[in-house]
């Protein structure tokens, strides 16, 4: 078996037929937690289409610790945000990984944001959150003294992780476990058989190799519907045979950084609003792509603003730079937050972009995760997908 890099990293050039117990496509932050969890299953191989692990939605977003609030009571972004909330600080503190227990307030900042308030104070009694109280204005100004917030609700055990730190402490784990990486490889086709699956690849020459396994895990993110139409799955469902509708919307998010020494550390944890003239934050959700622009800190202690949301046609690429073009909308969303907030205190920051499955109606989205065969699927992985990741891999564990 051909090898570079210390014995667990595949060449991204001349791959070697092999076969193997277990294709991980995607090596995200959730791909690289479920190639660490089935390690001990089996052998698995990791197929990425970039240099490296965590080059997409991985990197490129708020690295927030998420609670289990915000999302649909009995809903799978509810159940394993909530599991995977203790893991994940279980895990930074085992593997020298950096995260902070910052908490993070919900404010209403007028007498219209405290219906919105209610209610989702309201579901995460009902999503069964630890660490979940109500303060006023003055206990939430006590916390956060530079927000006019007139009531808001504290949720102690949301926190701050650096993102990257943790796909790295991931793939190392996988890596001292056997795991073995292919980076620079594309999936060109897929045959499904009884028991097993044949993964096709191409590597960044254009050069053929095949991989035959007797699970194929579909971590791609954005790519997820892609391979699932070369695994031969149709993407709007099957009733008959029990498959849902697989397809992707791409919601794209943009952040602005607070950049001048009044503002760059205004707040000391994420700070989210209820969305501005939103009745029903369920209905926001769904509508808009987002929970609403809110601040964040970094794992520096650094605040930022976003993201928005944008929601892009089919095919469209995913290009990260960053223009300047929002600026005025950020500028007014931020000075809900910080009145005295002014031009030159914002400078662009990241772009970032979910992949969601489709709504229907009113309902947010939830994960998508099921099995078909020899095949395992994984859709709209978005937010909470970094917080839940270590207990995704544990529910595929139980798929497979």
């Amino acid at each position: 078996m051909r090898r570079s890099d210390g014995g667990n990293l595949l060449g991204a050039h001349c791959l070697p037929d092999l076969d193997v117990d277990f294709v991980v496509v995607g090596a995200g932050l959730v791909g690289l937690a479920i190639a660490e969890r089935l390690a001990a299953r089996g052998t698995v191989v990791v197929v990425e289409r970039n240099e490296a692990s965590a080059r997409e939605s991985s990197a490129h977003n708020t690295g927030i610790v998420h609670a289990g609030f915000l999302y649909e009571t009995g809903s799978l972004k509810h159940h394993l945000c909530l599991e995977a909330n203790p893991l994940v600080y279980e895990w930074c503190e085992g593997h020298g990984v950096r995260v902070a227990h910052t908490g993070k307030l919900v404010v209403a900042l007028g007498a219209e944001d405290l219906d919105g308030l209610d209610r989702i104070e309201a579901r995460a009694r009902a999503n069964g959150v630890p660490g979940i109280r109500r303060l006023t204005g003055s206990e939430a100004r006590a916390l956060e003294p530079n927000i006019a917030a007139v009531a808001a609700l504290s949720s102690e055990t949301s926190g701050i992780i650096d993102q990257v730190g943790f796909a790295k402490s991931l793939e190392s784990v996988a890596r001292d476990r056997g795991v073995l990486f292919a980076f620079h490889h594309t999936v060109a086709a897929v045959e499904r058989a009884e028991g097993s699956t044949t993964v096709h690849l191409r590597d960044a020459d254009g050069a053929e190799s095949s991989l035959r396994a007797g699970i194929l895990v579909n971590s791609a993110g954005h790519g997820a519907p892609s391979l699932a139409a070369l695994a031969g799955l149709p993407l709007d469902g099957d009733t008959a045979r029990g498959l849902p509708p697989l397809r992707q919307r791409v919601n794209r998010g943009r952040y602005y950084d607070l950049v001048t020494p009044g503002f760059n550390r205004a707040v000391s944890r994420p700070v989210y609003p209820i969305p501005s003239g939103a009745a029903d934050v369920q209905r926001h959700q769904a509508q808009a792509g987002g929970a609403g622009m809110h601040l964040s800190v970094d794992i520096d202690g650094v605040a930022h603003l976003g993201p928005d949301t944008e929601w892009l046609p089919d095919g469209a690429p995913l290009d990260y730079r960053m223009d300047d073009a929002p600026r005025a909308a950020f500028l007014a969303a931020g000075r809900r937050f910080l009145p005295a907030l002014s031009d030159e205190d914002i400078a662009p920051g990241q772009v970032g972009y979910r992949p969601k499955i489709e709504a229907v109606g009113d309902t947010p989205p939830d994960f998508l995760i099921f099995r078909a065969g020899a095949y395992v699927h994984l859709g709209g992985i978005e937010s909470p997908g970094l917080t839940s990741a270590l207990a995704i891999a544990r529910y595929v564990e139980g798929l497979v």
